[in-house]
C-alpha cells in the first residue's frame, strides 16, 4: 500500500455520511494513509454517544501514531486528553478563560481575518480558514479563496490551515499562499481500504 505523504500536512476531517464503509473500518484505513493528524468531527451524534466514538477513535490514532483531535465537545476533550480540540469561533468565545486553559491545545474554524484575529486572542494554537475552494459541503456559498488565504496567513499570529475543497493536487497553491497545513474532508472519503 502506498502511503500518502506531502510537502503540506495534510489531515482528514471525518464525515461518517461520507464513508462507504462504518466510521471506525474507515478511520483505520485513513490512518494507514498517514495524514498529519486526524479531526474527528461528528458533531450531530450527542455528547455521550461522540464521547464514546472518540474514545475508539483515540486509542486507533495512538496506536498508528497520528494525531487525534476532537471537535466541538470541550467536556470530552477534558476527559480523553487529545492532542487538540477544534472548536466553532462562537463555542471558544463562551469558554472563561479558565476553562480554555484546562483544554488541549486549542484550534478554532474561521471565516475572516477579523475571526482568526479573535481566535487568536483567545489563546488558539492554530485556526483553520475556510471555505477556500468550491465544496460539495456549502454547494450555495461561494469560496473564499486563495487571495484571502493569503491575507490572513500573512496577517495571523497563529498558523493557518487551510479547509474547503482541498484535494493533494490543491496543497502547493495552498503552500505558497503561506497555509501552515490544509484539512481534507472528501479528499480522504475514497481512500483504499486496507
Amino acid at each position: 500500500m502506498t502511503t500518502f505523504t506531502c510537502s503540506l500536512p495534510f489531515g482528514c476531517v471525518t464525515h461518517r455520511q461520507l464513508s462507504q464503509v462504518p466510521l471506525l473500518e474507515q478511520v483505520e484505513g485513513i490512518l494507514a494513509q498517514r495524514p498529519a493528524a486526524l479531526l474527528l468531527r461528528e458533531k450531530d451524534l450527542n455528547p455521550e454517544v461522540y464521547r464514546q466514538l472518540a474514545r475508539q477513535v483515540l486509542s486507533l490514532c495512538r496506536r498508528a501514531g497520528v494525531p487525534c483531535i476532537l471537535h466541538f465537545y470541550p467536556e470530552a476533550a477534558r476527559e480523553l486528553r487529545p492532542e487538540g480540540l477544534h472548536l466553532p469561533l462562537p463555542v471558544l468565545e463562551r469558554l472563561r478563560p479558565e476553562e480554555r486553559a484546562a483544554l488541549p491545545p486549542l484550534g478554532a474554524s474561521c471565516h475572516s481575518l477579523k475571526d482568526v484575529l479573535t481566535a487568536a486572542k483567545l489563546g488558539t494554537a492554530r485556526v483553520t480558514l475556510g471555505h477556500i475552494y468550491t465544496t460539495a459541503c456549502k454547494p450555495n456559498l461561494a469560496p473564499r479563496g486563495v487571495t484571502l488565504l493569503q491575507e490572513v496567513c500573512r496577517r495571523s499570529p497563529v498558523p493557518v490551515w487551510a479547509i474547503g475543497g482541498v484535494t493533494r493536487e490543491k496543497l502547493p497553491e495552498l503552500a505558497a499562499a503561506g497555509a501552515a497545513g490544509a484539512w481534507g474532508m472528501g479528499a480522504f472519503a475514497q481512500l483504499p481500504e486496507k
